[in-house]
């Protein structure tokens, strides 16, 4: 899915060349750089990367998968497969300006159903980063240690409403591949998380992946969010990043977009639950 005119003409006019982005962002984020994270590990079948070992089976692929009809559902179904001897569901990323654009239609004729539609943007970490400025009380601090993690999937459950105690593991997996490829951010007031958030460098590219953001209800419109943007993009200009990306919700979008980030495509995460299992 494209850009509306209006937010084209938006970008024109701030002289940011967004098919330029585009091009590098399709060069250089497509597939999983750097450390595996520990327990996981990357297995290509033709153009699509998958990642096996986490919560749930993910793929990853190419801007053109390169293969069309017949021969795109027998690669669609062999990750479904692949996934079910596993007994695991399994999600494949989709962005809106991905081919063959039949593909959306065949991953929902596989069994997969489409979740809620992200904004992917990019922003400029010099231009972003700045001092974090958080509400009185609340002190920002960088976590790794396994009761902090604990604490910041029981923070996200409690935020989301649904479980996703999964993302304690996952950070820890990160952190033991590589502690270096990521920083994990706590804002902490009266010993509460208040809000959470965390980056992921790729080595080799531009790009440090912003994610993780959420906020407890009763501290939304403090500025805790934008505080976690600019300590962010301060530490990536530290490290030598020039971009950031973020897959943004609705809510967190118009927050980055008052930052400076661009929007160059959208993301949907298309998933297919193990057999036998409910969709929620």
């Amino acid at each position: 899915m494209g850009l509306r005119p209006a937010e084209r003409v938006a970008d024109f006019l701030t002289m940011v060349d967004i098919d330029a982005l585009l091009a590098t962002y399709d060069s250089q984020m497509r597939m999983p750089p750097g450390a595996v994270p520990t327990g996981m590990t990357y297995e290509h079948d033709g153009p699509v990367l998958r990642v096996v070992g986490g919560h749930t089976g993910r793929v990853r692929a190419p801007r053109d998968v390169g293969v069309s009809g017949e021969a795109l559902d027998r690669l669609i179904v062999r990750q479904v497969d692949y996934f079910q001897a596993r007994g695991e569901g399994v999600e494949w990323k989709v962005r809106g300006h991905d081919l063959p654009a039949d593909l959306p239609e065949r991953l929902v004729a596989a069994g997969f159903v489409a979740q809620d539609e992200s904004a992917v943007l990019i922003g400029f970490a010099d231009e972003v980063a700045a001092e974090p400025v958080l509400p009185d009380g609340v002190a920002l601090r960088r976590v790794s240690e396994a009761g902090d993690l604990r604490r910041i999937a029981d923070h996200q459950t409690e935020v989301w409403g649904f479980d996703v105690s999964w993302v304690e593991g996952h950070l820890a997996a990160q952190v033991s591949a590589d502690p270096e490829q990521i920083t994990i951010l706590a804002a902490e007031a009266g010993g509460r998380f208040v809000c959470t958030a965390w980056s992921i460098y790729h080595p080799g590219t531009d790009f440090v992946a912003l994610l993780g953001g959420t906020t407890l209800p009763a501290w939304r419109g403090r500025g805790l969010y934008r505080a976690m943007i600019a300590a962010r993009a301060r530490e990536a200009v530290a490290r030598g990043f020039r971009l950031l990306h973020v897959d943004a919700s609705p809510d967190s979008a118009p927050i980055l977009r008052r930052h400076g980030f661009h929007q160059i495509t959208t993301a949907t995460h298309y998933q297919r639950v193990k057999d036998g299992a409910g969709r929620g």
